[in-house]
């Protein structure tokens, strides 16, 4: 081999790796879609390694965030400038600035292409983090030496104020590593609520000092489940399975969280969904003097004792406990579960009945409202306002606990007619641990079925709220992912992919600019390269698999 033709070779792959000038990803691309898009033909500005990152102290977060964005992105590693300082001569410069005047609706932003730079315009962590993730969408997924950004004025903001995303942790656990990246995926499709479902009958999963025997004990279990919980017989494996977050790693995670405009709700289930924590603490329990397992199996709910009795020890527990955690979380909300509260084991507890008789409740769903506003009451010391599952309903609740929706329309329209602030999550289709083919070869998931269109048509207003006029109690949306049948990151990965992206554009985009073609055709364009760029797991069938497939 010649040295001319080894010089040839090197060339090619120089070429290969760097493109010296790339043009923007079509603006038409951006997803979720924007508000509105104004395009001009003056120009564009091009940005390269010279181009300044100048931002308002208030954006100084997410400036180095914007900058560790572009060089992983595009290799271009740019300088990041205090406004104000920045008196070089950089030949562009891409602004984040801080605006309570043009900024005139929450989570609103703008971004401006023109002249020589590009500018973002937002009042708070959130809005500036969501003008980020539409620049990024502009720039090509590859090495390059500079981009054309073609002028362009955006105006954006979202339909509705909570667009969450879940992640049960509990059936099995993932590392911090991924709970960052899961986080990352959320910034990404500009949700901005991550809940963490922290404990339930399989494990407790967050670190307690007040109550060690939650992580010794509570926190792991003897066997998992193996294959279908439908199969007969069941069958289980005999690995010890467990473990759980410190509170270090918790903070790290809520820093993480924050820079990228994401607030973490925490959830730790009551009073069922509690095998863990009764496993760990008998006294709290029913039956006092049984020693309980952490549960291997999947599916309580009448089948195996799992909730609190309401006795003095088991108050000061859950008083102790919601403080400690709340600690941790900045959050304004905290979710305390109040799901599938079996009430038999209440029943056929003496205990349970004199506590019921002795405090004057209609029976055992008064005795679960009662735990419900008991742990608020213990919240609202901590400046909490408290979300539960729809059941939380089954009793007369104060009306600042926010109805969280896992029925049908039914049962969000009785939580608004109510006057409860309603977040929608119906099993169907926004359960992401629902089969999204008919394949039987596909791999495990709970039951069900939720296809990529029906996610995107999903409408979270029932037609009959907004007729009598209480649509606004509606304030948004989210993603359940239960993880009995996710083992792995790139399982979880697979199931949420691509149906969060058709999630983001329903709760963010105006209803009446919803496409599902043109949706699909960015989603292949521009969103699922995206998801090759993070090297994630996906479903490819989503175009086979449809509402309309019977088998």
């Amino acid at each position: 081999m010649t040295l001319k033709y080894i010089r040839f070779l090197f060339s090619l792959i120089f070429l290969l790796s760097v493109v010296s000038s790339a043009a923007a990803q079509s603006v038409d691309d951006i997803t979720p879609k924007p508000v509105e898009v104004k395009k001009a033909d003056r120009g564009h500005v091009t940005i390269d390694k010279k181009a300044q990152i100048v931002f308002d102290k208030q954006f100084a977060d997410q400036a180095a965030y914007l900058k560790d964005m572009l060089a992983a992105q595009t290799g271009l590693n740019l300088q990041v400038v205090l406004n104000g300082q920045n008196k070089g001569k950089a030949s562009h410069r891409i602004f984040l600035l801080f605006d309570n005047q043009v900024i005139n609706k929450a989570e609103m932003y703008t971004m401006t292409v023109e002249g020589k730079d590009v500018t973002i315009r937002a009042k708070d962590t959130g809005s500036m983090v969501y003008g980020i993730q539409t620049l990024l969408q502009l720039f090509p997924l590859k090495k390059v030496e500079e981009v054309k950004l073609q002028d362009v004025e955006i105006t954006d903001y979202p339909r509705f104020a909570y667009r969450g995303m879940h992640l049960d942790v509990v059936r099995h656990m993932f590392p911090v590593s991924f709970i960052k990246k899961y986080i990352d995926y959320l910034a990404f499709h500009k949700f901005n609520t991550f809940h963490w479902h922290l404990t339930d009958d399989q494990g407790w999963r967050i670190e307690i000092e007040s109550y060690p025997k939650l992580n010794a004990v509570g926190s792991w279990r003897d066997a998992t489940l193996i294959g279908h919980f439908k199969d007969v017989p069941a069958r289980y494996d005999s690995t010890r399975y467990g473990g759980f977050y410190t509170k270090n790693e918790v903070r790290e995670v809520v820093k993480y969280a924050a820079v990228r405009g994401i607030n973490i709700i925490p959830e730790i289930d009551i009073p069922g969904h509690s095998r863990a924590t009764i496993a760990a603490y008998p006294e709290f329990s029913t039956r006092p003097d049984t020693t309980w397992n952490v549960a291997t199996t999947w599916g309580m709910y009448n089948r195996q004792n799992n909730v609190l009795q309401p006795n003095p020890a088991t108050f000061k527990f859950l008083k102790t406990v919601f403080h400690e955690v709340a600690d941790l979380f900045p959050s304004a909300y905290f979710h305390l579960g109040g799901d599938e509260c079996s009430k038999m084991w209440w029943k056929a507890d003496p205990v349970s009945q004199k506590f019921i008789k002795q405090h004057n409740l209609k029976d055992e769903k008064g005795l679960q409202t009662y735990f419900i506003e008991q742990v608020a009451g213990y919240l609202k010391e901590k400046n909490k306002k408290v979300i539960g599952w729809h059941e939380i309903l089954e009793g007369d609740l104060d009306k600042s606990a926010i109805v969280m929706n896992w029925g049908g329309d039914k049962e969000g329209i009785t939580a608004a007619t109510r006057k409860h602030q309603v977040i929608m999550t119906p099993g169907k289709p926004l359960y992401f641990d629902h089969y999204q083919s008919k394949d039987p070869n596909d791999s495990l998931a709970i039951h069900g079925y939720n296809p990529l269109d029906a996610v995107y048509k999903y409408e979270p207003v029932p037609d009959v709220l907004r007729q009598k006029k209480l649509d606004h109690y509606i304030i948004g949306a989210q993603a359940n992912v239960w993880t009995e049948y996710m083992a792995s990151p790139a399982k979880v990965e697979y199931m949420i992919f691509p149906r969060m992206t058709a999630l983001s554009e329903v709760l963010w985009s105006p209803r009446e600019k919803k496409d599902y073609a043109d949706f699909k055709r960015r989603l292949t364009t521009a969103v699922i390269p995206r998801y090759r760029y993070w090297n994630s797991s996906y479903f490819k069938g989503f175009d086979t698999w449809t509402s309309d497939k019977q088998q």
